[in-house]
């Protein structure tokens, strides 16, 4: 799929396969129950409906985003998010892991599996445009928001920052 014609865009839409946020949006979108939830695998909100064709034991994913301990996009020593394989048991690759429609559910409190990404194309990267959220930049149109500041904007910056002791 190539990339949008967007200047940015959601990560989302890199997703191999949907995703489903709870068992009643997965029911709704496949026409069956969300299996129990199991409290000792990380939650998984999307299936792969072929792996269990797989003749190995595990599916290999070429790129998913690596999240660190508290289930946050981790960073690269560039500043970009990072992505590695994703290596799944191809029964855990074929099921969702959707804990229920609950408060604090024991073992929802792990990093999710996140989903398997498409290849990104040459006029693609990966970014984080605020707070840890991650989107995608198309470097093509992109320059056309892209938004700097000038030397006049720095001026008014310090004069705010200097009147509030900063």
């Amino acid at each position: 799929m190539p990339a949008l014609p967007l200047p940015q865009y959601g990560i989302e839409n890199l997703y191999l396969f949907p995703c489903y946020g709870t068992p009643d949006a997965y029911q709704r979108a496949t026409g069956k129950p969300a299996p129990d939830w199991n409290p000792n695998r990380a939650p998984k909100f999307w299936e792969d409906p072929h792996a269990k064709d797989n003749p190995k034991r595990t599916v290999v994913y070429d790129q998913a985003l690596v999240l660190d301990d508290k289930g946050y996009p981790a960073v690269g020593p560039d500043g970009q998010p990072v992505l590695d394989l994703l290596v799944l048991n191809k029964d855990e690759a074929a099921t969702v892991n959707i804990p229920p429609d609950l408060g604090n559910i024991p073992g929802a409190n792990v990093p999710m599996v996140p989903p398997p990404l498409r290849a990104l194309e040459p006029n693609e990267q990966l970014f984080f445009p605020f707070g840890g959220v991650v989107a995608v930049k198309n470097l093509d149109l992109y320059p056309s928001i892209e938004r700097t500041f000038t030397p006049a904007d720095r001026a008014v910056l310090n004069a705010i920052a200097k009147k509030l002791g900063a």
